[in-house]
């Protein structure tokens, strides 16, 4: 057993996805807030907020800034999150007197949830290619196979003949739908944020929405009024992971019951067993399902942590730091995995 099976020295070779993984680093988590931070001041600058002096200071810290990480992990242990600690750091490599404007007008929260965005942008990319992949690979097996016959199973018995191409469909077109949902669901996801202290922005006055917008388009995000306690597009991105997962899962449990029975499909590169050699184990299929379940029951937990009390909550938003990145990265390895699955099937049908 692990703590995480996802970047596990083992496990994680076949429950792991290192593309999207790497989006959750510590090296990525900082780079995206510190590229918050330039933004910021760049875009406060812009609006006549900050001296264009200070502007210049930041930016020249920033581009040889690296944290003390040690620092910033006794940060992270005092004030529950690491920006307060990176930005005393970063100040301290400005100095005076521009020090004073580094993270002006921003909130910690500001700064985490807009480096998450930031990376989940690149982690939907990511998953959108591996999603398109499959599509291929189902489409190209329906072209081979797609005419042979085939026994339809309602209720675990057997029914009436069909043809391969009606299974396959049944993998192949929740995952269209799965792109295109995601199409209509980025705008509401891929959104900057920035609040301040309470969401009011209080220190930027009528300046506040022109800095926002102009925050926004230089990191290349929607603009939107903060969402510190509206957490539904998150929740809504969870809900998506477990769709796909779910008709990952889907796929992986047929073809488990399909070379159970063993009539309809030939796989190639089974699992071994150390017991019974002769076995050919469909160890990716297996891994389907479970990937599915265990989305389906994360879920629940993203859904807990809608529950955001006042303009912030600290333990709902440590709660998606819990979750949120494993269900990433579990749909991105249910993907991979699917897509070499496809490959595996030599004939369908007879």
């Amino acid at each position: 057993m692990t703590v995480s099976p996802f970047d596990h020295p083992l496990l994680s070779g076949l429950l792991g996805d290192e593309e999207a993984a790497r989006h959750f680093s510590v090296e990525a988590d900082i780079a995206a807030m510190l590229a918050f931070e330039r933004a910021l001041a760049e875009a406060e600058a812009e609006c006549g907020v900050i001296a264009r002096d200070a502007e210049a200071a930041i930016i020249k810290a920033l581009a040889s800034f690296r944290p003390d990480t040690t620092k910033l992990r006794a940060g992270v242990a005092k004030d529950g999150v690491v920006v307060p600690e990176l930005v005393r750091q970063i100040g301290a490599v400005v100095g005076a007197p521009h020090s004073e404007f580094v993270h002006f007008g921003a909130t910690s929260q500001d700064v985490i949830d807009t480096s998450l965005v930031l990376r989940l942008r690149q982690a939907v990319e990511h998953i959108g290619l591996l999603l398109s992949e499959n599509i291929v690979r189902l489409a190209n097996l329906e072209e081979e196979f797609g005419a042979k016959a085939l026994m339809a199973v309602t209720r675990m018995q057997p029914a009436i003949p069909i043809i391969v191409a009606g299974r396959i469909a049944s993998w192949r077109a929740p995952l269209e739908r799965h792109q295109e949902r995601m199409k209509e669901h980025a705008g509401r996801l891929l959104v900057v944020q920035f609040g301040g202290a309470a969401g009011t922005l209080d220190k930027l006055g009528d300046k506040a929405p022109t800095v926002r917008a102009a925050l926004a388009a230089r990191l290349g995000l929607g603009d939107t009024l903060q969402w510190h306690s509206q957490r539904d597009a998150l929740a809504e991105f969870a809900g998506w992971l477990s769709l796909v997962t779910g008709s990952l899962g889907k796929f992986g449990q047929d073809i488990a019951l399909m070379a159970q029975a063993g009539a309809d499909i030939k796989l190639s590169g089974g699992g071994g067993s150390s017991a019974m050699p002769h076995k050919q184990n469909p160890v990716k299929a297996e891994a389907l399902v479970a990937l599915a379940r265990f989305n389906a029951v994360q879920l629940s937990g993203l859904h807990q942590a809608l529950v955001h009390e006042q303009e912030r909550s600290g333990a709902a938003w440590t709660l998606e730091w819990l979750i949120l990145p494993q269900m990433v990265v579990a749909t991105a390895a249910a993907l991979r995995l699917a897509a070499e699955l496809a490959t595996q099937i030599e004939s369908l049908g007879h």
